[in-house]
């Protein structure tokens, strides 16, 4: 046998060996991995701490009718944390409410959509200089740009309640203000958390945290709960009621499970075994129609995008168009639907949840129960799960 024909098999010999090893290693991790916990009913909560909640959320500066700021950076800030504040807020209309970016320009979101901000938060300044009654940070692709971190600690210094959506705790964590204070955060970035900010105490089953002058929540979903919540500070248990009415939600205190969402075999094994399934890719389509709620379609294009074998692509008429709470949505394209695509129903009708729900109900249908068990996982969505 020649030397080049016994090194080739050496080689492939030495290849198969590695992948064996490699695959007998993650089967062990896998396996080390606990299992999916069994649902439980997290306990209602205590009518003070609820009062409490509900009294440290009180506007700050202008109790009439407070400003509200939700930031992001351009280049990709998440999807459902930076819309669903804004739409959930304006529906009540007890607040003005600004889509700020850190730079001028379209903020992509991920894992979908692309929307124009506002203003800028240079601009924002300059028209607000005693700065907003509420900051709104949610989960950004990045913990420590500059330009956030000094100003949501400017507008922390200016008196602002500054609120943590989801993983959005960490970029609030990394500004100085959750150091020895209570907190929650995403499930999945709770590690990430406790190693920047040593010092914060995490209050487990809570979706909502207020602590020190700021809140955070736990997932994406959390936003829900706590925007109608801060909607009850601002203007009443009746306002909250109708608005949660108008969302589809009918209980939006902090009640959480914590244990329910957890780095699971199942969570892990899904993941890898559909990622690994690189060629079975799909792109679910959503038309934006003028007019459209954008916390339904923030919620049913983020979940689409989270099944690791689809990405939601959406199409327009129109090189933007306008949701029900005056927002510019850029689509990715026109409405000629992308080869291989298949049509999302139109996010129209329907109460948020419930489109959540209906997304949910369709992920399981098309890629089965574990896929959308996992997007559930992601979102932190109790009623998913």
């Amino acid at each position: 046998m020649s030397r080049r024909r016994r090194m080739m098999r050496w080689s492939a010999a030495g290849t198969a060996t590695l992948l064996v090893i490699a695959a007998a290693v993650g089967a062990g991790w896998l396996w080390r991995l606990p299992s999916n916990p069994q649902a439980g009913t997290p306990s209602p909560i205590a009518a003070d701490e609820a009062h409490s909640t509900v009294e440290a959320l009180a506007p700050p500066k202008r109790p009439d009718r407070p400003l509200v700021a939700v930031v992001g950076i351009n280049d990709a800030t998440e999807t459902t944390d930076y819309l669903m504040p804004y739409g959930i807020l304006q529906r009540a209309d007890v607040a003005d409410v600004s889509l700020l970016s850190t730079g001028p320009g379209p903020v992509q979101l991920y894992p979908a959509l692309r929307v124009q901000p506002q203003a800028t938060v240079a601009e924002f300044d300059a028209q607000h200089p005693d700065g907003a009654d509420y900051v709104i940070v949610p989960a950004m692709s990045r913990d420590d740009d500059p330009a956030v971190l000094q100003w949501i600690s400017a507008q922390a210094s200016k008196g602002a309640i500054v609120i943590g959506v989801c993983a959005g705790a960490k970029v609030v964590g990394r500004a100085g203000l959750l150091d020895g204070r209570k907190a929650t955060t995403h499930w999945y970035y709770l590690d990430e958390l406790r190693e920047h900010t040593p010092t914060v105490e995490y209050v487990p089953n809570r979706r909502m945290v207020v602590d020190g002058g700021g809140a955070t929540t736990t997932g994406i979903t959390a936003s829900m709960p706590m925007m109608l919540t801060l909607i009850e500070a601002i203007d009443g248990p009746d306002t909250a009621r109708s608005v949660a009415e108008d969302l589809g939600v009918a209980v939006w205190d902090a009640r959480h499970d914590s244990a329910a969402f957890t780095f699971t075999r199942e969570f892990a094994w899904t993941v890898l075994t559909t990622t690994a399934a690189f060629w079975n890719r799909d792109e679910p389509i959503l038309e934006l129609t003028p007019g459209i709620d954008e916390v339904s379609v923030a919620l049913v294009a983020d979940a689409w995008s989270r099944t690791y074998r689809s990405t939601t692509v959406t199409v327009a008429d129109d090189a933007a168009v306008t949701t029900r709470g005056g927002l510019r949505l850029l689509p990715d394209r026109g409405s000629v639907d992308p080869p291989g695509g298949h049509r999302l129903p139109p996010v129209t009708g329907l109460p948020p949840a419930a489109a959540l729900d209906d997304a949910l109900a369709a992920i399981a249908a098309r890629y089965g129960s574990d896929t959308a068990d996992v997007v559930a996982m992601q979102l932190e969505y109790p009623d998913g799960r």
